[in-house]
């Protein structure tokens, strides 16, 4: 029925790297951050023994000018800066993969040395709330490092997370050269490197705390404008941190199913926004959507108009907020945390899901079909339940600290962490038909070097997408910085789908027909480019042909290399995950340390005014 294409000399890019950086390149980056790493070793040191007096002076006047101890004035600073370069540097890294292709080497690529100094300077952010303290312990829960020197535990937690992104870094490099490139945001090791920079904002959002309790305040730290504009930027770059995972949604070349888009708005409205509200009080929620919009807007327009790269969508959450604001104007609910919090994350990953879908559907690329919403909802709910459980116990942690047992807290945080990981299994697996379709192309400019052509697409067997699929869609991309090119068929016929704009077929352009309906996943290659780094020949299109579907992968990520042991990328993936979980219980355990040092407040000390709220 079909021609097999999908074999080891298939589909390719222009000649540039396939594996790991050039060894000069390793060499220089190495050598650079190791003088760098030692100038910061000095400094510290100096700064400790005495031996230099800038650095305290630094901190007096950031702690005169904002009001907050020197450790969290100047780490905060730092880490604003570093998130913001960082989160630049990547949005603008995904626009030009998406258009160009693979880099000619790390230093190759502008936004990668965004995305590096982003995230050393997360690390130094951390390890200067940790080095700053001299005369002083800063606050209750502060950890020994020894006899004299104590650390807050928000500038470990920010200096972890900015390690274990760090690491990722070169790992990133290691992990090409074993196992090609994964061309998807979802690599194990670009979820360290963009999940330990998100996540340092929990450990922020802590050091803030830290500062409160060191200068006196228990619940009531809010009062003061500069203080809730802190809390407010932190937890709106939470959010921004926790969205960065559905980036591949926002540029309509998504590699995963359907229902995983609205489940990962659920799991970072319900920690983010649950824990704001709790926080900040009235309109919280709301502030720090506020706050991540300013943000998502602001680095969109400069990717895309400034720089001329892939524009790109997102999700607004203003219907997350809102439902988690209207939900805590009912005080006999608000009044119990960890209800309120379960309650909230209902509302949000159901109504607010609704909500959010009306803007999906009017600007994203690929909107959510009608056949997804069920199994969508099957995972967003109990993630969005216990995220919003998670978010009130945070919110608690930073406030009242009056924590419920550590048995409770437990077990809310890995059923989140099991949920998400389950919810996260399910939506990952993905089935291919053994189907095929007969591909019938008009050339709308037939000049080989600018060819396009319109496509009449019939599918074997013809009911192969069913009366509602989730996409049936032509993808081209890596063009050489012409952007991206999503074209959404439109059915003439039973089985017989049509496009409905030129599509691209020349030059470095990867061009495929991709089809998502249910569990299915799967696609036709239309033309790939030859590419020498993996030895793959042109795939043409010639005006009529037949194909087998193939997994989607096997076309996206065909830099993979394939020839290394099941086992050897079974082990590598562990490692990461295993991580990542240390990662978790470290913010877990932080959080917790705060809260359990924190004065139990008196009744006017609560935000609200109102009598502290219980705890279930």
């Amino acid at each position: 029925m079909a021609e097999p294409v999908m074999s080891d000399a298939l589909l390719a890019v222009e000649q540039r790297p396939a594996g790991g950086a050039a060894l000069d390149q390793v060499i220089g980056m190495s050598v650079a951050a190791a003088v760098v790493f030692a100038a910061l070793v000095w400094i510290a040191w100096a700064h400790r023994t005495r031996r230099i007096t800038w650095l305290a002076r630094l901190s007096d006047r950031a702690e005169q000018r904002m009001g907050r101890p020197g450790w969290v004035a100047v780490p905060g600073a730092l880490l604003a800066i570093a998130l913001l370069t960082a989160f630049l540097g990547f949005i603008w890294d995904v626009s030009l993969h998406a258009g160009v292709g693979r880099d000619e080497g790390p230093l190759a690529n502008p936004a990668h040395y965004l995305i590096l100094v982003g995230l050393f300077l997360t690390f130094v952010a951390g390890a200067t709330a940790m080095v700053l303290p001299l005369d002083e312990v800063p606050g209750p829960a502060a950890v020994k490092i020894t006899r004299a020197w104590r650390v807050p535990v928000g500038g470990i937690l920010v200096a972890g997370a900015g390690l274990y992104a760090l690491i990722g870094f070169p790992l990133d490099d290691v992990w090409h050269r074993i196992f090609g490139q994964d061309v998807t945001l979802w690599g194990p090791t670009h979820i360290m490197l963009i999940g330990g920079a998100g996540l340092s904002l929990i450990g922020s959002l802590t050091l803030l705390r830290e500062g409160d309790l060191a200068r006196g305040r228990t619940t009531a730290p809010l009062r003061e404008l500069r203080v809730r504009i802190s809390y407010t930027a932190a937890f709106g770059g939470l959010l921004v941190g926790l969205s960065v995972f559905q980036v591949e949604y926002d540029f309509g070349i998504q590699q995963f199913r359907q229902p995983l888009h609205p489940m990962m708005i659920a799991a970072a409205a319900g920690l983010a926004l649950v824990a704001a509200r709790r926080v900040l009080g009235a309109w919280g929620a709301i502030l720090a959507v506020l706050f991540y919009l300013a943000v998502r807007i602001g680095t969109a327009v400069i990717v895309g108009p400034v720089l001329g790269e892939a524009y790109n969508v997102f999700p607004l959450y203003l219907g997350t907020a809102v439902v988690v604001e209207l939900l805590a104007l009912i005080a006999p609910l608000y009044r119990r945390r960890l209800l309120f919090g379960a309650v909230a994350g209902l509302g949000l990953s159901t109504l607010g899901l609704v909500l959010e879908g009306l803007w999906v559907q009017a600007a994203f690329v690929l909107p959510w079909a009608r056949d997804m919403w069920v199994e969508g909802l099957l995972m967003s709910v109990p993630v969005g339940v216990l995220a919003g459980m998670t978010g009130a116990l945070f919110g608690t942690a930073l406030t009242t600290g009056a924590l419920p047992s550590k048995a409770v807290c437990r077990t809310v945080v890995v059923a989140g962490v099991v949920a998400l990981a389950v919810s996260l299994g399910n939506g990952l697996y993905a089935t291919v038909p053994d189907a095929g379709a007969t591909v019938a192309l008009s050339d709308v400019d037939s000049d080989p070097a600018t060819r396009t052509v319109e496509a009449r697409v019939t599918f074997d067997p013809a009911d192969l997408p069913s009366d509602d699929p989730t996409w049936v869609q032509i993808t081209a991309w890596q063009g050489g910085g012409e952007g991206v090119v999503v074209d959404r068929l439109r059915e003439t016929a039973p089985g017989v789908w049509e496009t409905t704009r030129p599509i691209p077929v020349h030059g470095t352009w990867k061009t495929l027909i991709r089809v998502s309906d249910d569990r299915t996943l799967a696609a036709v290659p239309v033309f790939m480019p030859a590419d020498e780094a993996i030895g793959a020949e042109e795939l043409t299109a010639p005006a009529t042909f037949t194909r087998a579907f193939v997994p989607e992968t096997s076309i996206l990520q065909r830099e993979k290399n394939a020839d290394h042991p099941t086992w050897l990328w079974n082990v590598a993936c562990s490692v990461v995950a295993i991580c990542s979980l240390l990662l978790l219980w470290a913010l877990a355990w932080g959080a917790a340390r705060v809260a359990r040092a924190t004065p139990q407040a008196s009744v006017t000390d609560h935000p609200t005014g109102d009598r502290p709220p219980a705890l279930v």
